[in-house]
């Protein structure tokens, strides 16, 4: 039971970090984007922490856009 909900919070850190990165994507004020990347950044935090507790490999690091606007890792 204990691992199940762990294995639930672990998803919805990371269901939470990708609302955040969308949010921030589509934000045109610079100061509020600046807020939502913090928070994504907290729950991709959040999420590691809870994986390394379960033995589960990190989650993978977010998506970002370049000056072009296409998408890579980083």
């Amino acid at each position: 039971m204990e691992t199940s909900m762990s294995l639930d919070l672990l998803t919805q850190y990371i269901d939470h970090a990708l609302t955040f990165e969308r949010m921030a994507d589509a934000e045109p004020d610079q100061g509020l984007r600046a807020d939502l990347e913090r928070q994504a950044s907290a729950y991709r935090r959040l999420a590691a922490q809870r994986a390394r507790r379960l033995g589960l490999p990190l989650p993978s690091e977010p998506e970002r856009h370049s000056a072009r606007g296409s998408r890579h890792h980083i």
